[in-house]
């Protein structure tokens, strides 16, 4: 996966309602003006629901 900062992950992430799935992830990322790594990373993970934000960050580091 793409090397993207935990923190800016999460930064772009701020709203999502848990469990989400890739897609709905993806889409805040966009709503919240996230760069283009970290939309890269997002669409780039396994599409299934994700139940936190830890979840979200460890599937992203890899």
């Amino acid at each position: 996966m793409a090397d993207v900062n935990p923190i800016e992950l999460q930064k772009h992430l701020g709203g999502v309602d848990y469990p989400a799935s890739r897609d709905d992830l993806v889409r805040k990322a966009e709503e919240n003006g996230a760069a283009d790594d970290v939309l890269a990373a997002l669409r780039g993970i396994p599409d299934r629901e994700y139940d936190a934000p830890t979840d979200v960050t460890k599937t992203v580091s890899g």
